[in-house]
Order: structure tokens, then sequence, then C-alpha cells
């Protein structure tokens, strides 16, 4: 798959367009700041995290190509910050500058039978799986693979959403119509349970003339389908982490990923390595490299979309990443005054359950002197 194998360098001095306001676009543009580039922000409304720190923001919806086709006049090379913009969003910019990841590698990246297909192309794990388009073929999938097992749409589920645990008393009907599974996620996709010991994850940066670098794997502990917690590095024999490296790289490459592609993964009891789930954009399970890294997954992101350099990949120290969710935000008062915490928090106005409001990453040991 050809990818995103184009482009020159851009420049410090350019301008970025990120397009989504979250709190992955306000730390990729804090990071190209740092680098002397500005940021241009797409999205909805100007109280959102990356807009408020942007050089400049513009306000509109997806679909909107007047709006588009101004952002792209403004702009010398564009990324996202999140899973689910849409492929012709992607296609109207690219017709003007760069986007990376292009629509290509998010045309897999957005559809979970896609990505798990293409893994298994290229001769990587997953678990088993199966499309279902209706409750009768849920019910053959289930007879076929077993259970317990998990329904998920196939397209814009996250952090748990469109996702039904199954198990020998599931209804497939019910089960069927809880998902929200239908034409417009793209049906769903059964997929059988994994005894996994822990679940890891592998960030790659990948520039458009084939230079890699990877991060170590770190472990990924969640909360209400939700990550909580990230542990750097991964409690894990130094051929296992080769190995999820291996796959990780192997995956970026076939796609043809230009910036950064985030690996989710499981580890079994026998050291098997089995891909879950695959994100070309920063990734939650990176933030701990701002403050534990020699590099951290925004710097690079930046480096590797505008055909710098990569940076050194390797963690200056241990670290755990902690995840600020709804009401744990009220613990800064505390995580400030930690020597050995570095806060963030992501100037969010609303809390709400669920809702990703900062994050706290603890320094351990020193690695590598």
């Amino acid at each position: 798959m050809s990818g995103d194998d184009s482009g020159a360098r851009i420049l410090p001095g350019a301008t970025i367009g990120i397009l989504g306001g979250g709190q992955l676009g306000r730390m990729t543009a804090l990071a190209a700041a740092n680098l002397g580039y500005r940021c241009h922000i797409f999205c909805q409304s100007a109280d959102e995290p990356a807009a408020q720190i942007a050089a400049r923001t513009t306000l509109a919806a997806f679909d909107d190509n007047a709006a588009l086709d101004a952002f792209a006049a403004d702009i010398d090379v564009a990324t996202l910050e999140f899973e689910n913009v849409p492929i012709t969003t992607l296609e109207r910019i690219a017709e003007h500058v760069p986007v990376h990841p292009s629509p290509s590698v998010q045309a897999v990246a957005q559809n979970r039978l896609r990505e798990k297909t293409f893994a298994n192309e290229l001769g990587i794990a997953t678990a088993p799986f199966r499309a279902v388009t209706s409750a009768a073929e849920l019910a053959d999938a289930i007879t076929e693979i077993g259970t317990p097992s998990v329904l998920k749409t196939v397209r814009f589920g996250y952090d748990g959403k469109g996702q039904v645990g199954i198990d020998a008393n599931t209804d497939p009907e019910a089960a069927w119509a809880d998902s929200g599974a239908g034409p417009a996620t793209d049906g769903g996709i059964l997929e059988g349970f994994v005894d996994f010991d822990l679940e890891i994850s592998v960030i790659v940066a990948r520039t458009a003339s084939g230079e890699t670098a990877a991060f170590v794997p770190v472990e990924n502990r969640h909360r209400n389908h939700i990550l909580d917690e990230t542990i750097v590095p991964a409690s894990i024999p130094d051929a296992t982490a080769d190995k999820a490296r291996d796959i990780a790289t192997r995956l970026c490459e076939g796609l043809g990923v230009v910036g950064l592609l985030a690996v989710e993964m499981f580890v079994t009891a026998e050291g098997d390595v089995l891909v879950n789930e695959v994100a070309p954009r920063p990734h939650n399970s990176g933030h701990w490299s701002i403050d534990a890294g020699r590099t951290s997954q925004y710097e690079q992101l930046v480096r590797a979309i505008c055909g710098l350099p990569l940076g050194d990949p390797t963690r200056r120290c241990d670290a755990v990443m902690k995840n600020l969710i709804g009401d744990d935000v009220e613990t800064w008062r505390d995580e400030i005054k930690d020597p050995q915490a570095r806060l963030h928090l992501y100037g969010k106005t609303e809390t709400r359950p669920g809702r990703k409001m900062g994050h706290v990453t603890r320094l351990g040991a020193v690695f590598g002197g």
C-alpha cells in the first residue's frame, strides 16, 4: 500500500494545519511552536483545547468546502488529531497541500474490519474476527467464533463506545440493537476473546523518505474501557518487546504512514503478540514521552510530517502516566506539589464523567544516564 510516500521538507516558519481541536492537537501545537512552526486549527468550537493556544483557528464543519479551501490556502501541511475526520475532508485538503496521514491510510484506520484484514495480510496475528451486518449474521458468527467475544461497530467506536460483550446467554437480536451497528457504521465486527496477560502499545514515527523510529512498548491499564494508566516500560521480556516494535514498524511501513502510528496489542501468557487496533495520530499512551522521553511523540510527529530528521525515541527515565478523567482532575492541587509529578491540564471548562481533563506523569528511575 503506497500511503503517504511523498513530500518535501517543510521548514520552521511554515504553518501546520491540524484537523481537530482536542488535547492531542493542543500538545502537537505546543511542540510545533518549540520548533518554530505556527499551527492553524480547524475545529467547531473556539473553546477547544488546541484552539486556545493556536496561532489561528477556523471554526467550521468538516463538510464546509469553502472553509476547507480557505484553511488549505493558509497552511503548508496538514495532519489530524482525532480518528474520525471524514475521508472526503482529507481528500479536499490534499488537493492543495500534503496531508499526513493520507486519505488511503485513514480509510484503513477508520475501519476495524479493514485494519485487521490488513494486519493478517502482512502475516500479523489478531484475535479471530468476522464481519456481521445483521442480527442473523451475528448469531452465525457467535456459533463460529464462540464466547466470550465482543461485538464492535466497524467505524466510529472509541473508549468502549459501540461495543457489546457477548457471552453464552446473549440474545443476538438485543446485542445487535445495543451496539448501534448498521449502515452508518459500515456494520459490525465480532471479535473473539483473547486471554491476555497485559495490553501494550507501540508508537512508531515515519518520514516520507522511509526513516522510522519506534518508542518503547508500554503497558496500558483501562478503567471503564478508558485508558487509566500507562506504565513505561511494559514489563515484558526483551524478545517480546522486540516483536512488538517489529509488528508496529511493519504496519507503519505497510500502510505507508507519514507521521505516527500507534498500535495497540495484546500479550498472551505464551508470549504471543496480537494486534488489537491502530491509530495514525498521537496517542494517549504516548503522553509520557513529553516529560520522560528524549523526544516527545508530538515533536516526533512534527518532525515526520515536515521531513525533518526524527528525534531519539528512547526514554530518559521510567514513568507512569495517569489520566485525569472526570472528577479526577480535582487532584491537580496535590499533583502540582509532587516534585516527581508533571501535571498537564487541557483547559477544558466543563468536567463530565469519562471526559479526559488532563494527565499527570510520575517520573521514575533514570534510564540510560
